[in-house]
């Protein structure tokens, strides 16, 4: 992912994501499930990061209430995302509340991972690499503030602001774990940077070394 880009999936699909809103604004059914179509699986992926198997329930939940404030949304096809995704985390946290737990971290599917775009830093070859099953488990290893900020920048194809948005927290902050979980991920992957050096939470270093 280069500097504040998108993931490249998400972003060919905004132009057509925000026309199917504002035709579904306009009370198009046929387009609302066009919207549908595009947002879920990102949508549901991140769920699945935060409430597990609960995902499907809870991203019901965010749909009808997605489905009833339609009309009172403005913006493009990047920003209904953004809109969606907090929806969807007040439901997941209602949910945790009510079942008084932690948000569990991330639990990605294979097929809600997004492509990625620009030349292959340490940080993009993280990110690809969590295609794999071993990637995936080391996801849910995260501390939660990590996994979030992956999830919405890499599952559902966030920009920084924007996650930001989601999660109430300063655009820095998030910017920082998600910073902090790739570097983490880079280097319990084995992904090296162009010197041949390990990707560590406290910076680069040697493969072998310690820290």
């Amino acid at each position: 992912m280069g500097q504040g880009g998108e993931p490249r999936r998400a972003q060919a699909y905004d132009g057509e994501l925000g026309a199917a809103v504002a035709r579904a604004q306009d009370g198009d059914e046929s387009a609302f499930a066009v919207a549908y179509r595009i947002v879920q699986p990102g949508l549901l992926g991140y769920l699945r990061g935060i409430v597990g198997d609960d995902a499907e329930d809870v991203a019901s939940d965010a749909w009808l209430e997605i489905a009833r404030d339609l009309g009172r949304f403005k913006g493009d096809g990047a920003g209904f995302r953004g809109w969606t995704a907090t929806i969807a985390r007040h439901r997941a946290l209602d949910h945790l509340r009510r079942l008084r737990v932690r948000p569990r971290a991330a639990a990605l599917e294979h097929e809600v991972v997004m492509d990625l775009p620009g030349p292959h830093t340490t940080h993009d070859q993280a990110l690809e690499s969590l295609s794999t099953a071993r990637a995936l488990e080391l996801v849910r290893g995260l501390p939660r503030d990590q996994a979030e900020a992956v999830l919405l920048r890499v599952v559902v194809g966030l920009d920084g602001p924007a996650a930001a948005r989601v999660l109430g927290k300063r655009p820095g902050a998030v910017r920082t774990a998600a910073h902090r979980g790739l570097k983490r991920l880079a280097r319990q992957l084995g992904v090296t940077d162009t010197n041949g050096r390990g990707v560590t939470d406290d910076g680069p270093r040697t493969l072998g070394e310690s820290k």
